[in-house]
């Protein structure tokens, strides 16, 4: 049964979430996304050992209205470039089947509802497909955007604001009734517990939902005021034909966010510029066509580093196995680039630093000369190039060490190497790094 479907009676939804089968799908879900202990330390191995008992209790919980969600462990993450922390919320395995249990019942009713602009934490849609509709709306001729920075999102959602949009759709008290223990649940830090008063929790499964019904309110509105929009989470760009109009549209919008939705408009990181100046979800549209972002890139390049550090302990093959399982996500993504250079840029980088750091195995300068000689290198070429008091990263970039580590190097040799290493993990991808290389 959809959950569209049990709105058919107004008491059926909660019904449904009292039942062992509902609770079950949600643990699955749970499961699968993983996820650290909350602050009563039971992991999901743990709660899955004794899963009946653990969903009849839970089933009698909240069928009896004793239950009651536990506050959720705080944890800090380092922003990307040492910009600040982002606070997340790690509940308890029980609450978290909970949440993914309500997300199950609550999604298939919202999400016909929600705006064709909205694009993110919804099933059957991506970044990629926000990205490119932009990059249609710039190209169909409004190059200037509003780019909407929304300060601390998550942290400032309006509890009664968010309970009345929901109320607007679903009809049971009960099921809002829940919502709202959860919103109000509170933060453990250090010991103390801290009353939630506002805010939804970044690490909830279903809060990536209730931000869609809360900013579902903004895609209407943009809609109904005929803007051309994509919106991703809390990253909303809109797009004009001039910056007139943009500047317009970044007043007007930006007193409707703060003084109708209660949230804050970051006024310092919010802009108004043409489209090759903004990034976008770690794109940038440059008229008719996508690139990478200056910043998406000096991050991959700042990644790179950090993989391949210097005095290192690991394998030039286990280091390769870091760098793998990371570029093959991040290509993946960004390969919607028009711009096939800027890959080959990291790649490039890549393969720099490797040779860097094949060139510091060789403990002495002769060491060095002997084992260019031995890859085929000229004398006299190898010579020149390892007495030349250059440093490491600067003879990792001659002709002579690249003649002797080429790209065919990469693909053959160290490839071959790769595959013969039983001790790499299974998922080791060795044939989309050569590919990439």
């Amino acid at each position: 049964m959809s959950g569209r479907d049990l709105l058919t009676d107004e008491r059926r939804l909660f019904e449904e979430l009292c039942t062992t089968d509902w609770l079950a799908a949600g643990f699955r879900r749970v499961k699968k996304n993983k996820g650290s202990p909350g602050v009563d330390g039971v992991t999901i191995a743990e709660f899955d050992s004794r899963l009946d008992e653990e969903l009849s209790q839970l089933k009698a919980e909240l069928a009896s209205w004793t239950y009651k969600p536990s506050p959720v462990r705080r944890v800090e993450i380092p922003k990307p470039g040492g910009r600040g922390i982002r606070l997340l919320g790690v509940p308890r395995v029980r609450d978290r089947v909970v949440h993914a249990t309500l997300k199950l019942l609550l999604e298939p009713i919202f999400e016909p509802l929600f705006s064709d602009h909205s694009y993110g934490f919804r099933p059957g849609r991506s970044q990629v497909q926000a990205v490119e509709a932009a990059r249609k709306i710039v190209a169909g001729g409004k190059p200037y955007v509003v780019d909407l920075d929304l300060s601390k999102f998550f942290d400032r959602i309006h509890h009664d604001r968010l309970i009345a949009r929901l109320g607007q759709t679903i009809p049971d008290q009960r099921i809002l009734r829940l919502v709202g223990m959860i919103l109000r649940s509170g933060i453990m830090a250090n010991g103390l517990v801290t009353p939630s008063t506002e805010g939804a929790v970044q690490g909830s499964p279903l809060s990536p939902l209730l931000s869609n019904i809360v900013l579902d309110e903004l895609d209407k509105e943009l809609e109904r005021r005929g803007l051309e929009f994509c919106r991703f989470a809390d990253d909303c760009n809109i797009f004009v034909k001039t910056p007139k109009a943009a500047e317009r549209v970044m007043a007007s919008i930006s007193g409707y966010i703060e003084k109708r939705l209660k949230l804050v408009v970051n006024r310092e990181k919010s802009q108004v510029a043409r489209s090759d100046r903004v990034k976008f979800l770690g794109m940038t549209i440059v008229g008719a066509t996508i690139a990478i972002s200056h910043k998406a890139l000096q991050s991959a390049m700042a990644t790179v580093e950090e993989l391949t550090p210097r005095g290192t302990h690991l394998t030039l093959e286990a280091s390769i196995d870091g760098i793998n399982s990371w570029y093959v996500g991040w290509s993946g993504y960004f390969a919607m680039t028009y711009y096939p250079a800027q890959l080959r840029k990291i790649e490039a980088h890549i393969r720099r630093r490797l040779r860097s750091r094949l060139v510091d195995q060789q403990k002495s300068k002769r060491n060095l000369f002997r084992k260019l000689i031995k890859r085929g290198v000229p004398r006299r070429q190898a010579a020149r190039a390892v007495f030349s008091n250059k440093a490491r990263w600067a003879l990792s970039n001659t002709f002579a060490v690249t003649r002797a580590y080429p790209v065919g190097w990469f693909v053959g040799e160290l490839g071959q190497a790769i595959r013969s290493n039983q001790q790499l993990p299974h998922w080791f991808d060795v044939d989309r790094w050569i590919r990439l290389t």
